[in-house]
């Protein structure tokens, strides 16, 4: 795929003509479009932009895409915005969704959806703040409620602090933080205890003068590759092998040398499908297929974390 100049892919997702695609925005509104509705194009074109594809409302941007074959009783949608909301409704309440979309999730003044995640209410999640706290709870604390429903408090946040992310335990065996001056670390899951829903969580990242706020957190494994993307447009791409793993307070070590005399900054981290170059195409075809078909096991895959 091509792309235009400072642009980047960031979501890499496999699905049929015949699955639905749900849109969450910022806003908390979803939109869907089936595979067929997504005009295809060649290996190397750019793409149709999503505007042209749905009615996005101003300022309005696209925050979480969830593919899905189709909706079963036992699927769940679980959400988090960054003032620490969270819900978790059945994803039969977005069976039917107008061409205008639909509200998600109700959010309060000045609060945005930022993740969205498709579970069996049988995983543990994870919020990580931009001031370097992390709270990990069950899922099953958190009761069904219906679509437009505003929710419950996940994390209990200071006031000048906000959720930058939200990742599930079967998503990675490291938490993978990333500062916006270029510093990192992984530290492995089972440093954070399980409590409750609504408390503050615990200390996952030093935060000092070298580091700035925490930017960015994905679960990630050995074998998985990150980008690295900054305020100007650099973009680079780090094995998760090559990162250090640290302890939960600590700060880790630099990842990205960044000149802070330019206002540049880490923007956003993206998390990198495997390598499969040494696999032939009938091979990955296969692979792809079978995904596609075992829609028991949609909840396990990190289809909507996974970027090329």
């Amino acid at each position: 795929m091509q792309t235009i100049e400072d642009d980047f892919i960031e979501d890499l997702l496999m699905t049929t003509t015949h699955h639905e695609i749900l849109f969450f925005t910022n806003k908390g509104r979803v939109y869907k479009l089936k595979g067929y509705q997504i005009p295809e194009s060649s290996r190397t074109a750019r793409g149709t932009a999503i505007i042209n594809l749905l009615e996005l409302m101003p300022n309005e941007k696209i925050t979480a895409i969830i593919p899905i074959k189709k909706s079963k009783d036992n699927k769940y949608l679980f959400m988090a915005t960054k003032n620490g909301i969270v819900k978790k409704t059945k994803l039969l309440e977005y069976a039917n969704i107008r061409k205008s979309g639909i509200i998600a999730i109700d959010l309060r003044e000045n609060d945005e959806l930022i993740e969205v995640k498709i579970t069996n209410s049988k995983k543990e999640v994870f919020l990580v703040t931009k001031k370097g706290y992390c709270i990990r709870f069950y899922e099953s604390d958190i009761r069904s409620t219906g679509r437009s429903a505003i929710g419950v408090i996940g994390m209990n946040l200071d006031t000048d602090d906000e959720v930058i992310g939200m990742q599930i335990d079967s998503q990675g065996k490291d938490l993978l933080i990333v500062s916006e001056y270029g510093l990192g670390k992984r530290t492995d899951i089972e440093e954070f205890n399980t409590q409750r829903r609504g408390g503050k969580g615990v200390k996952c990242y030093r935060i000092n003068e070298r580091t700035g706020q925490v930017i960015g957190v994905k679960a990630v494994n050995e074998d998985d590759e990150i980008m690295i993307i900054t305020t100007n447009g650099t973009v680079i791409r780090l094995m998760v092998s090559d990162i250090s793993r640290f302890g939960r307070i600590t700060s880790g070590v630099r990842l990205m040398n960044i000149n802070l005399d330019n206002n540049n900054r880490v923007a956003s981290i993206a998390k990198v499908r495997e390598n499969k170059k040494q696999k032939s195409d009938d091979d990955i075809l296969k692979e792809l297929e079978e995904e596609l078909s075992d829609d028991e096991n949609l909840d396990s895959n990190n289809i909507p974390e996974e970027t090329l």
